[in-house]
């Protein structure tokens, strides 16, 4: 274990217990063990507390949970306590949905610039490859191989270049990709001091572009988001999505109207009140 290393792993997740003991798996083969992961738990059940409790049996990774009362979507609340139990220098954003390929910290690591963040992607899951991964799966990589999604009912399509080894296709997929850098938190770096440098998130916004607001101020402040969504690669496990609510998604649409309108740098509801 590495009592200050330079990458905290922070992950958001809420009731997904199995979902998370899957995600855990794949950090627990990272090829670097240069890292904490930081649970942020905006209020799950015990389940939750017995998959993080029995991985800290199994790993010598530093794990510490975040948890807050279960009081609706407060996801941007528990990112910010997450933010501050960190140890880190440089902040890994994923979701407890997301099971991170073997080199996915090493590749935030390796492409992490001054002045700037990494924003990456994730490769979608069918409903039934979703129920098929597992964790002797997710040590062998297979789940991470074209071939073995393709015979499993995976579409084919363009997107399955996502999974991608090659170091040179990646760096040209990443080049051309029409798709904007932004921050969106299933799979995003910085540096902790360039997101505490505009108070973390904004805890008015709920369910809706509650990540790319956040990157938005960073932008605002100097922070160039650097597109790797072919080189840091997480899959993302099926789930329906049953917090979205137009109230919410109206509210956070104002609120990124006024930070692009009025270039803010910093939020009066982040991490300092």
């Amino acid at each position: 274990m590495i009592s200050h290393p330079n990458n905290s792993v922070i992950i958001s997740t809420y009731n997904q217990p199995q979902w998370l003991e899957l995600v855990l798996d794949g950090y627990n083969i990272q090829s670097t063990k240069d890292f904490e992961i930081i649970i942020a738990d905006d209020g799950s059940d015990e389940r939750t507390k017995d998959v993080i409790d029995n991985f800290k049996l199994r790993t010598n990774i530093k794990i510490v949970h975040v948890w807050q009362v279960d009081n609706g979507f407060q996801k941007t609340k528990i990112l910010n306590k997450a933010i501050e139990a960190s140890n880190a220098q440089y902040l890994i954003f994923t979701d407890g949905d997301c099971i991170p390929r073997k080199d996915f910290v090493a590749q935030h690591s390796l492409l992490k610039r001054k002045k700037s963040a990494l924003s990456g992607g994730y490769f979608k899951l069918t409903e039934n490859i979703s129920k098929e991964i597992t964790r002797e799966l997710i040590i062998a990589q297979k789940c991470f191989k074209k071939d073995w999604l393709i015979v499993n009912g995976q579409p084919r399509s363009f997107k399955l270049n996502k999974l991608t080894k090659s170091k040179f296709t990646a760096n040209f997929l990443n080049t051309i990709t029409p798709t904007k850098a932004t921050f969106d938190g299933m799979n995003v770096s910085c540096y902790r001091a360039d997101i505490i440098a505009v108070n973390g998130f904004d805890e008015r916004m709920h369910y809706g572009g509650e990540d790319r607001e956040v990157g938005e101020r960073m932008m605002n402040n100097g922070i160039k988001f650097l597109q790797i969504r072919y080189s840091a690669i997480c899959l993302h496990l099926y789930h329906n999505r049953p917090y979205k609510n137009i109230e919410a998604t109206l509210l956070n649409k104002e609120i990124r109207q006024k930070t692009r309108q009025n270039k803010s740098k910093w939020t009066a509801f982040g991490i300092k009140k």
